[in-house]
């Protein structure tokens, strides 16, 4: 492999898509996990970890009896945050959340919000509870496994003030994502990892470790969590527009300037420059979070682009649909049509994973490809859709040469339903699986419904 080869970003894009797109992969929950062990490094957590500690009674004892109170602790924790996000991803997937954020009245308080939570990790303000229901948290719990565990289950409310950003932070991305199958499994466990990298420097300090001194290095956590916030804030946005989404300036070398960007904002100041110092330091400071901030925008947009080089066609109208299958039967091409929407993270990731595949286009070639979305359906959409049987999303359906399709084009302007396609994938799936099903040899679709639209 040659130098030009190791830094083209079209070779590292798609495993970094992988992560930021493969709803419940590993990347996903070691991002979780991860958030865990920083909000352990913020000023609301760290310099109370051994006093947490030495309360429910880890000091002084086997390393076993520590251990054992330290996982007690842990799995209150566990407990408060994996009933949080069992109930956000039954609340979320029993409205269609996902459906929503092509709704800019949706999307735009839920951006607010995000940015508010920025500002307070950059000590804009505090959240912070009610004094008397804090101090009454604050005596729950105590010595042994009981105390211990009840002391874990408070102990998010209690830290509020640091964690309330990051915990709000995921309940949203696992509202956005509850619509999948197994969302309510899914919310849960990613919000058991998060806990799991909380409970770290717990089990560590129980077994007999020493911390690093507490310092201002706490609050450029609270720094790094703020700039985070940002890029959700605009990964929400993204949806709204494919201005926003396909804002990549170069997808050759993109990903390179925004991690240059990235850099260059943290060196600047993004990080370890306050907002509390003379009038100086905080333009310093807000110029170089704006820097950073857009840097990796720039990043995550570039890492979520997808080129895809087969002859695809945006179909908006019936007028265009009857001319794309006009098209097919012209040929003697089969048509596979692909009903997608801006909301829906599997149609994403077939986009990413299975329709840029090289193998998959080749393939693809063969075929008249048409691309309707539907995140906002006109009237001819939603009888597409109807005609189609292409309500869940995603919704992919192939029509071979010589089925009558352009015979039927007044029942599809009618919403009338079709006769079954020869294949209908209906949920993600790899390159490999998608052309076996596409050569009628694979197994039956197991129709399993990602996004809907009621």
């Amino acid at each position: 492999m040659t130098w030009e080869n190791l830094i083209d970003p079209t070779l590292l894009r798609p495993l970094l898509a992988n992560a930021a797109s493969d709803c419940g992969g590993l990347g996903t929950y070691a991002w979780a996990f991860g958030q865990g062990v920083l909000v352990d490094l913020t000023p609301c957590v760290y310099p109370l970890i051994p006093v947490t500690v030495a309360v429910f009674g880890a000091k002084g004892v086997s390393k076993g009896r520590a251990l054992f109170l330290a996982a007690s602790y842990v799995l209150g924790m566990a407990a408060l945050y994996t009933s949080l996000g069992v109930g956000v991803a039954l609340a979320a997937g029993g409205v269609g959340f996902g459906t929503w954020l092509a709704n800019p009245w949706v999307v735009g308080p839920l951006v607010l919000v995000l940015l508010a939570l920025a500002a307070s990790m950059f000590g804009a303000f505090e959240l912070q509870l009610p004094s008397a229901l804090e101090n009454k948290l604050a005596n729950v719990g105590g010595a042994g496994p009981f105390g211990a565990f009840l002391m874990g289950l408070v102990s998010g409310l209690v830290s509020a003030p640091c964690t309330g950003p990051v915990l709000l932070n995921l309940l949203a991305y696992i509202a956005v994502s509850a619509d999948r199958p197994g969302g309510v499994l899914y919310g849960g466990s990613l919000l058991f990892t998060y806990a799991l990298g909380m409970g770290t420097l717990f089990f560590a300090v129980a077994l007999g470790a020493s911390l690093f001194k507490p310092g201002p290095w706490m609050d450029h956590i609270k720094s790094v969590f703020g700039i985070a916030l940002i890029v959700m804030a605009f990964y929400f946005m993204r949806p709204l527009s494919p201005a926003l989404s396909d804002f990549v300036i170069n997808p050759q070398w993109g990903l390179w300037l925004g991690l240059g960007l990235t850099v260059a904002g943290v060196a600047a100041g993004a990080v370890h420059r306050s907002f509390h110092g003379p009038l100086s330091e905080k333009l310093i400071k807000g110029t170089a979070v704006a820097v950073a901030s857009f840097g990796s925008i720039l990043m995550l947009n570039n890492i979520l682009w997808v080129e895809l080089t087969a002859d695809w066609h945006e179909v908006e109208t019936m007028d265009e649909l009857e001319a794309a299958v006009a098209r097919a039967d012209e040929a003697g091409k089969p048509i596979l049509i692909d009903f997608g929407a801006s909301w829906c993270n599997p149609c994403h990731e077939l986009e990413a994973k299975t329709f840029s595949a090289p193998e998959v286009e080749a393939e693809l070639a063969k075929y008249e490809l048409v691309k309707i979305d539907v995140s906002d359906p006109s009237d001819e959409q939603q009888a597409m859709q109807s005609a189609f049987h292409a309500a869940e999303l995603p919704s992919v359906v192939v029509y071979t040469a010589g089925s009558g399709l352009g015979e039927r084009m007044a029942d599809v302007r009618a919403g009338k339903a079709q006769p079954e396609p020869a294949m209908h994938v209906t949920t993600f799936i790899d390159a490999p699986a998608f052309l076996e099903r596409l050569s009628g040899t694979g197994a039956p679709d197991p129709r399993a419904g990602i996004c809907s639209r009621s």
